[in-house]
C-alpha cells in the first residue's frame, strides 16, 4: 500500500504524461542495467539484497512495464509481449555467457513481473 501511496504522489507530482521523456530515459536506462546484469558472469554480477532470483525478476519486470507504459503510449498487450520477449530473449543470451544458465522459471518470474506492472499501471491510470 505503502509503495502505491508513493507512486501516486510522484504521478500526480509528474502529471503522468508531462515528462514522459523522463520515463522513457528511465526505461532504457532499466533494459540496459537489466541486460548488463543478466549476462554478466556470476561471480561478478551484483547481489541486490536479500530476496530470491525469482523475486528480483518479478521486481525488476514490474519496474521496466510501469517505465514502458509510462514513457511511451502503447497497447497493453504489445507491452505485454515486448517484454515477455525481452526476458526471454535474456534467458537464451544467458546461455552463450560465461558460467550462466538460461532458465524457463525466470522467464516464468518475467512474465508475472510483466503482469503484475501493467495491471498496477492500469490501476494507477484509473486514479488519476
Amino acid at each position: 500500500m505503502i509503495l502505491i501511496n508513493l507512486w501516486s504522489l510522484l504521478l500526480r507530482k509528474l502529471r503522468l504524461y508531462k515528462y514522459s521523456i523522463i520515463f522513457k530515459v528511465l526505461f532504457w536506462l532499466a533494459l540496459l542495467g537489466s541486460y548488463v546484469a543478466a549476462v554478466l558472469p556470476q561471480d561478478l554480477a551484483p547481489q541486490i539484497g536479500s530476496l530470491g532470483d525469482k523475486a528480483h525478476h518479478v521486481l525488476a519486470f514490474i519496474v521496466l512495464a510501469l517505465l514502458l507504459r509510462l514513457g511511451y503510449k502503447i497497447h497493453y498487450w504489445y507491452a505485454f509481449l515486448l517484454l515477455v520477449g525481452y526476458g526471454t530473449f535474456i534467458e537464451f543470451s544467458q546461455l552463450y555467457a560465461i558460467n550462466r544458465c538460461g532458465d524457463f522459471k525466470d522467464v516464468l518470474a518475467d512474465t508475472v513481473g510483466v503482469f503484475i506492472g501493467l495491471k498496477l499501471y492500469k490501476y494507477l491510470q484509473k486514479v488519476f
